[in-house]
């Protein structure tokens, strides 16, 4: 796929220029600097050669085919030469001109109007607004980037030309290896879900990085990621996060749901590693182009120095990494070869006037160590250390079936061993956390290729009942469901409600309370009021009839004095249920991804603290538990400090049945049950509130 955009064999420069201030000059000095070993089609109506390759006034006057088109001219001039382009026989058309969609619609509209005639004719388009396309493999560099990095095996992707200049320049600094350099701009047509798919059928990538502001069909790059993260790491810095679409949210879920949150979810899903910046990108990227995948999250730190040997373990704990100490029998190992004043436990630390030796003999011991996955290497340049001699030594033992990931700390006493471990295939990095960082990236990823096969449950349910629910909303134009529909939607779909019914006046609400059993609880049933608490429009534990019915005049009182324009339809009347943990459970309808299960602690945890998690429906029961331990207040669920531990399994249950109503009725756009109530293994949780927003009406 894309062959003729990656693997040209005629590349076409509309705009080439003899002058080297001009974008024109500088594609021509890179296509010829790098060794392209194809033909170079320059356009230029003036000079005759540029760069000692023939020039053509037009592509009609170049005697073959090209496979690839360059196009640098002003805007204006743009759709022409996409026509010429055509007609020569290009497959891919590359713009690098901007002015198009970015500066407003005048520009939107032309750029609308070149995806047309590209699509038209069977041609691709990338950009325009962008950097072009490098490919160490091809020794073709089609970009204006005025640095080039060493061929390699880590392939970019990148919506902004300015960061892919500073990507380039930056590798070529550090001498990391790049295998190919996509910068897509504005993607009028080819985008991130185009470039993904090449790169995953690419031989030379092994690991694809990528920058992007923006996801443009998210269905399907949900499932090409899939796909490509099947076969070999995508990593992914995601930038212009925004809570713009939870101001319009009037549930928990939605309100808490921004667009940073869907994205995690999709990436979550697809086993795409998040980086948090810039740094991180690459930190991961190298780590995954040079080690082998860990077995498991077990590490152990041999170090030089006792403070960096602490930083290391304190930032693989907080990441959820093991430090576990070496075997008995490698303990008894390395106090052979290590000095009485070192430390055999995690870190292993090698004491300050360890030279090069004395650490190759701790690393190899640890590393034929079974009960260890990753080692982590810190030195800090003490007067034994001699780093350079070091790196070698590593790089000459390490067998390459276990992760090896260095932090060589300092300055001038390092730079030669850091320069060393890059060009000898070892991840280095400025301090132990960053390093512990793309070994916990290393792990998820890991993990996540050994899950097992995604098996949704499907739970028989009522349709019938929640179709007749739906149907009534949608005639009477009313977007909100609220508690009492909301409820019978869920009893459709097995949850547990407890018995109740809507009253409309005093007498109803008693009876109704004679009939289910006291105590009672009395809500207040009204379209416009969302938060019924704030209203003072719920009472709890009322023990008889006479408390009911003056609870009930009271509440109509009050919600009237505070809600004056609110319609009421009465108080809902239901059994007291037990005491129990609350939760709360929800989905909110992402426009991209579609829907996101949320699930987090009632209360302060999820008003406060925000501690909640999200994932895409449907989920598995495996996911849905992933979800119950991304929270930290998750120790609590499980029965910390001496509380009963919670039936994990029954939350579980009922966030996949959330993940099956939202997958069987796409017109419910948010649904919260908060709180649902759960008790200890053995006991019966419940629905003790919910509501449920529709799409709008069509118009």
């Amino acid at each position: 796929m894309l062959e003729t955009l990656l693997y040209p064999q005629t590349v076409a420069v509309i705009g080439a220029s003899r002058n080297p201030e001009k974008v024109g000059y500088a594609f021509m000095h890179n296509l010829t600097r790098s060794g392209f070993k194809g033909t170079i089609v320059p356009v230029n109506l003036e000079a005759p050669d540029i760069l000692g390759v023939k020039c053509y006034k037009s592509l009609d006057e170049f005697p073959g085919k090209i496979d690839l088109s360059v196009i640098v001219v002003g805007g204006k001039y743009v759709k022409d030469a996409i026509k010429s382009s055509i007609q020569a026989g290009a497959k891919t058309i590359v713009v690098i001109t901007a002015g198009f969609k970015e500066v407003g619609a005048k520009g939107a509209d032309a750029e609308k109007e070149l995806v047309e005639v590209c699509k038209s004719a069977g041609v691709r388009l990338m950009g325009p607004n962008c950097l072009g396309v490098l490919n160490t493999h091809h020794a073709m560099n089609a970009t204006f980037a005025p640095t080039v990095p060493p061929s390699g095996h880590i392939s970019v992707i990148s919506q902004s030309g300015a960061l892919c200049v500073a990507i380039l320049d930056w590798a070529a600094s550090q001498k990391l290896g790049l295998g190919k350099v996509i910068s897509f701009g504005n993607k009028a047509d080819l985008n991130e879900v185009d470039f993904l798919q090449a790169l995953a059928d690419d031989k030379e990538t092994k690991v694809i990085a990528g920058y992007l502001e923006s996801i443009k069909e998210g269905d399907k790059f949900l499932r090409v990621a899939q796909e490509a993260a099947a076969i070999k790491p995508v990593v992914i810095l995601k930038v212009g996060i925004t809570q713009a679409g939870a101001k319009a949210a009037s549930s928990h879920t939605g309100s808490l749901a921004g667009a940073d949150m869907a994205y995690g979810a999709a990436f979550k899903r697809a086993g795409v590693i998040r980086a948090e910046n810039f740094e991180a990108l690459f930190d991961y990227a190298l780590a995954f182009g040079t080690q082998p995948l860990p077995a498991g999250n077990r590490v152990v730190v041999i170090t030089n120095a006792g403070g960096p040997g602490i930083m290391a373990a304190d930032a693989a704990e907080s990441m959820g990494l093991r430090m576990v100490s070496p075997s008995e029998a490698t303990k008894a190992k390395l106090k052979e070869v290590l000095p009485p004043t070192a430390a055999f436990g995690n870190p292993v630390d090698v004491i300050g006037d360890a030279e090069p030796e004395r650490y190759i003999k701790a690393f190899e011991l640890v590393q034929e160590d079974e009960n260890v996955d990753a080692i982590i290497v810190v030195a800090t340049p003490q007067n034994m250390t001699r780093p350079l001699e070091l790196a070698e030594r590593l790089a000459a033992v390490h067998k390459g079936k276990k992760p090896l990931l260095t932090a060589f700390m300092g300055g001038e006493e390092v730079i030669a061993g850091k320069a060393r471990l890059m060009e000898l295939g070892i991840p280095n990095y400025p301090a132990p956390d960053r390093a512990v960082a793309a070994l916990k990236a290393m792990v998820d990823y890991a993990a996540w290729r050994r899950r097992p096969a995604r098996i949704v449950t499907r739970f028989p349910v009522n349709r019938r009942r929640v179709e007749r629910v739906l149907q009534w909303h949608i005639r009477s134009a009313t977007q909100q469901v609220g508690e009492v529909e909301a409820k019978e939607i869920l009893k459709a779909y097995e949850f547990n409600v407890l018995g109740g019914a809507l009253a409309r006046n005093a007498d109803e609400a008693v009876e109704t309370a004679n009939r289910i059993g006291y105590p009672v609880v009395l809500k207040i049933s009204s379209p416009e009021i969302i938060h019924k608490s704030d209203f003072g429009g719920v009472r709890i534990n009322l023990a008889n009839s006479e408390q009911v019915r003056d609870a009930f005049d009271l509440m109509m009182l009050r919600v009237q004095r505070r809600a004056p324009n609110a319609y009421i339809r009465g108080a809902y009347v239901e059994k007291m249920g037990n005491k129990g943990r609350e939760v709360i459970l929800g989905m909110t309808r992402d426009p991209q991804f579609g829907p996101m299960l949320m699930f987090g602690l009632g209360g302060i945890f999820v008003e406060v603290m925000k501690d909640v998690t999200f994932h895409l429906a449907p989920i598995t029961q495996d996911e849905a538990m992933q979800m119950l331990m991304g929270t930290r207040s998750y120790a609590l669920l499980k029965g910390a400090r001496g509380q009963a531990p919670v039936d994990l399994l029954a939350i579980a249950g009922a966030l996949q049945r959330i993940s099956q109503l939202a997958t069987d009725y796409p017109e419910i756009m948010e649904l919260d049950i908060n709180p649902f109530i759960v008790g200890q293994v053995g006991t019966e949780a419940y629905v003790a509130d919910a509501r449920m927003t529709l799409a709008k009406p069509a118009i």
